[in-house]
């Protein structure tokens, strides 16, 4: 599925980019939420390069979607590129604990010379990242309440919101993706997650793609769910199969493509195929 012909930047995330863009002087770090299952695809590198003058501490959230043992190659891939990621699972409780103490460590030197002039200064982060990664979730978990808006649709939080809490104000932001994805398969990948708006595809393309994926880096998950066996089968017709197993057909037998895709991307995005992650070590 070629994405070049989609426009996922639309005009509000402009506004947004030039936003964070001037707020950042009134931050002392970023705290950037990427999806456990594309970390990769949703780091936005034109943001990162914009506020780049603030040091970063990324937040590999929703990490009860993959296996241990990939959550353990991505941290430590990202710690030989020099990067400081924590792990998070934003709707457990206290599943995002960590993030605080590793925001003080990366600042630990700007600290010690607040303390050494005998400044007691509340520490300021902004929150970014790219739609449906589980930012405003996070930021919940840290207040231990609902402090900023959550849905599951791309691009929920509209404007900058400050949240105060003890020895910490956080900035939430719009959810932004970058101005243009070079990467063909981590824009799929954005997709197969939510981050991108639905209504940008054709379902039934998008599934299409998502099934090619899957049968390589999680083959049992099909036949796990679906009772769907994919050995020497095309993906077209493992799409077939589970449109059959589904009850996904129309007047005459035809197979209802759009309502089984819709099912199957459901089902990945909820967990329902089990622990997938897409940019792990089959894949880097």
């Amino acid at each position: 599925m070629d994405l070049e012909h989609i426009q996922w930047f639309p005009g509000h995330m402009t506004k947004a980019m030039r936003m964070m863009e001037e707020n950042i002087k009134l931050c002392d770090g970023v705290i950037f939420v990427l999806d456990a299952r594309a970390p990769f695809a949703c780091r936005n590198v034109t943001l990162e390069k914009k506020l780049a003058n603030r040091p970063f501490l990324y937040v590999l959230n929703k990490c009860d979607l993959i296996s241990e043992s990939e959550r353990d190659y991505i941290v430590s891939y990202f710690a030989k590129e020099g990067i400081k990621v924590v792990t998070s699972v934003g709707t457990v409780a206290g599943g995002c604990k960590n993030i605080f103490n590793a925001f003080k460590e990366l600042l630990s030197e700007k600290i010690e010379r607040n303390k050494a002039k005998g400044i007691n200064k509340t520490l300021r982060a902004m929150v970014a990242g790219v739609p449906n990664t589980g930012k405003s979730t996070v930021i919940n978990a840290l207040c231990g309440k609902k402090a900023a808006m959550v849905g599951d649709k791309a691009g929920v939080t509209r404007g900058k919101q400050w949240i105060r809490l003890d020895g910490f104000e956080l900035l939430d932001t719009p959810g932004t993706m970058p101005p243009q994805i070079d990467n063909n398969l981590y824009g799929l990948h954005l997709a197969y997650i939510g981050s991108l708006n639905d209504n940008l595809f054709d379902v039934s393309d998008l599934c299409f793609s998502f099934l090619g994926e899957l049968i390589k880096i999680a083959p049992t998950a099909i036949t796990e769910r679906y009772g769907v066996e994919i050995e020497d089968k095309t993906v077209l017709e493992i799409y077939e199969g589970i449109c059959k197993r589904k009850g996904c057909l129309v007047k005459g037998g035809d197979y209802d493509y759009e309502r089984a895709g819709r099912s199957v991307i459901d089902d990945f995005r909820k967990g329902r195929l089990g622990k997938i992650c897409l940019e792990g070590k089959a894949t880097l």
